[in-house]
């Protein structure tokens, strides 16, 4: 199974061909309900081969693009499932995906794939890191919405201890290793990590700069690590750490709240339900900025936002749309005439039909533009769909 990631997501974006089935089914993940899955998988599939034969495919050829979804039906299959899947089949691509999302069963047959239920993941499941700090461990993390992974950084010390046995190492040049105002000499040589006692005391300032110094050969090595990255990175930590490491940190992206509890007192999971809470708003602030701005747009009635799906099409096909907003687990089924700029919406879903939503959404995408999928009661001017255009 692919990772699902805005690189995977572009890669099935940019490759449409004839006979495209995306198949996405809710899962059921305790109880007596879990022995349904498989038999609502087979009426997914079922159902993909009745679109296809209304689209004119051959029994036979439907049976060969279903085969390999057909063969993921299996008990150890079962067994390893997340809140939803998603699977997406054509001549040339087979993709299936676990996902920590609920989503609405759905079965869509286009020369596309259907992606829009997965923009809501990938808008609001950003990156993030954190770094989890004490004297004796540190820990670094890549984080989403779905958890956190622990990464090993090359050349990063894990302790104090460790980084006094890279002293040697660090004079050389491998790491960083700074003296703080005042002081020319590199207090690795002159302290031992150790008790101290009192308050501004000579032995806690000399232990203080050790801990500095230990805190700069990390840093050094997440520079290393993250020197193309902007996703934020949350420090965890007991409270007195922070500023020491925040003197340390040369990576812009720090956020300035931080968790200040024994990180070795958590599991993954507490450390990224605390991390979540603190970048999740971040993930949202673009959305909620470009809201303000249609709100705007549409008020001073300057032609650059709009509201009618007629004219939001054409225009998200012909590189006008800078961003989008679509409403979750919605579909508007239609065609799109190019040449004469004609949309044509149906009801229900017809054959050839393609949600019109999804359609628009997928070339915001690929003309360098912005879509936000907001639950329907959140759109603005409670409409279809929202466009800012260009021009």
């Amino acid at each position: 199974m692919t990772l699902l990631s805005i690189d995977e997501l572009k890669t099935l974006i940019e490759q449409p061909q004839n006979h495209c089935i995306s198949l996405y089914m809710p899962m059921q993940k305790a109880g007596p309900e879990i022995r349904q899955n498989p038999i609502r998988f087979k009426n997914l599939i079922r159902e993909a081969e009745e679109r296809l034969d209304a689209i004119g495919i051959s029994q036979t050829e439907a049976e060969n693009l279903l085969q390999p979804a057909r063969e993921l039906d299996t008990s150890d299959f079962w067994e390893h499932q997340d809140h939803s899947l998603a699977i997406f089949i054509s001549p040339k691509v087979f993709r299936y995906y676990r996902l920590p999302i609920e989503l609405q069963e759905l079965v869509v047959v286009s020369d596309r794939f259907h992606l829009k239920p997965l923009l809501h993941l990938i808008n609001n499941d950003g990156k993030f890191y954190v770094l989890a700090l004490s004297q004796k461990d540190a820990k670094f993390f890549e984080g989403t919405r779905a958890g956190l992974n622990e990464v090993e950084v090359e050349n990063m010390p894990r302790s104090i201890d460790e980084a006094l046995q890279y002293d040697e190492t660090a004079k050389e040049g491998q790491f960083r290793i700074a003296t703080s105002k005042g002081s020319n000499t590199n207090p690795f040589t002159r302290s031992q990590p150790g008790a101290f006692h009192g308050q501004g005391s000579p032995d806690r300032d000399q232990h203080q700069e050790v801990i500095l110094q230990y805190f700069y050969a990390v840093d050094a090595a997440l520079h290393e690590k993250l020197q193309e990255q902007t996703a934020p990175l949350i420090l965890a930590g007991v409270e007195y750490l922070h500023p020491i490491y925040r003197e340390a940190n040369s990576y812009p992206y720090l956020h300035e709240e931080g968790i200040t509890k024994r990180p070795e007192l958590f599991q993954p999971e507490e450390l990224h339900t605390e991390a979540w809470q603190i970048v999740e708003p971040l993930f949202h602030k673009p959305e909620k900025d470009a809201i303000e701005l249609f709100q705007q747009l549409a008020g001073e009635g300057t032609g650059k936002a709009s509201s009618d799906l007629k004219e939001i099409i054409p225009a998200a096909y012909y590189q006008r749309v800078d961003s989008l907003f679509v409403p979750l687990g919605k579909q508007i089924w239609g065609e799109f005439d190019p040449d004469n700029m004609a949309v044509d919406l149906h009801p229900e879903p017809e054959p050839d039909d393609a949600d019109m939503l999804d359609f628009a959404a997928i070339h915001t995408i690929l003309n360098g533009g912005n879509v936000y999928t907001v639950e329907p009661e959140q759109m603005p001017n409670d409409a279809p769909a929202a466009a800012i255009f260009r021009y």
